[in-house]
């Protein structure tokens, strides 16, 4: 993307500023798409951009099935968690796609698309950071009038970089990708995946996890200029063993 996509996607999945008192223990959560409790919600990226399209499909072999259909264009479906959720999670879901983006590679900032992601977002205490993420942090959220998460971690499905490779963005320290599928195989098929969220945090930026603010998904081709669909169901937070 063009724009500064850390700053984004914390304006996405924002709330109030994170506290660490506030936040509830480890606690089971089904977020499934069909729970309306749940509070999932289109949200645009930019005036500037198409947004991709988020349907909600009938009932079939799966319940809760979100469809994703993204045409030059990039937008997430998110959901904020309110108490945020402290460690330790694991995440699941399943997902699947027919097809990878052509010519996208999440390691060139003009290239960045992916037709599956899941993005999950972190509190943690900005003050922390290095001086110049500090002013980042500032300027994001002047620009949009929330407080933004300390953290971001997606889940991607890449073309052909290796799964368990982690990607830094290109614009902020504070987003991290990491490959959990990769190439042709099990394309067309639903794929199930369980994550330990503590463990991943842990891989992408050497720390401990603070707790999980915010979950979304997107499915994008803005940078490209092609096409994709993905789907997406059944995602669970459970919690994981100490």
């Amino acid at each position: 993307m063009q724009v500064f996509r850390g700053a984004l996607l914390g304006f996405l999945l924002a709330g109030p500023a994170w506290n660490a008192a506030a936040a509830a223990g480890c606690e089971a959560r089904d977020l499934g798409f069909e729970r309306p409790e749940v509070g999932w919600t289109h949200t645009p990226l930019s005036k500037l951009k198409n947004d991709t399209v988020y349907t909600l499909l009938p009932d079939g072999e799966r319940r809760g099935v979100l469809r994703a259909s993204a045409d030059r264009s990039a937008s997430l479906y998110a959901a904020r968690l309110q108490p945020a959720l402290a460690m330790p999670l694991t995440l699941s879901w399943e997902w699947k796609t027919d097809a990878l983006v052509e010519r996208a590679d999440n390691r060139v900032k003009s290239r960045e698309d992916a037709p599956l992601r899941i993005v999950v977002s972190f509190g943690g205490d900005p003050a922390t950071l290095p001086a110049d993420e500090q002013k980042r942090f500032k300027r994001a959220k002047k620009l949009s009038g929330k407080d933004i998460p300390y953290a971001v971690l997606m889940y991607i499905w890449s073309d052909f970089v290796p799964v368990g490779t982690v990607i830094p963005s290109a614009h902020t320290s504070q987003v991290k990708m990491l490959v959990v599928a990769s190439g042709r195989e099990g394309l067309g098929t639903w794929q199930s995946l369980q994550r330990n969220l503590a463990e991943d945090y842990r891989l992408a930026y050497g720390g401990e996890a603070g707790p999980v603010t915010g979950i979304a998904v997107m499915t994008d081709t803005d940078n490209t200029g092609g096409k994709a669909v993905g789907d997406y169901a059944h995602l669970r937070l459970a919690c994981a063993a100490g």
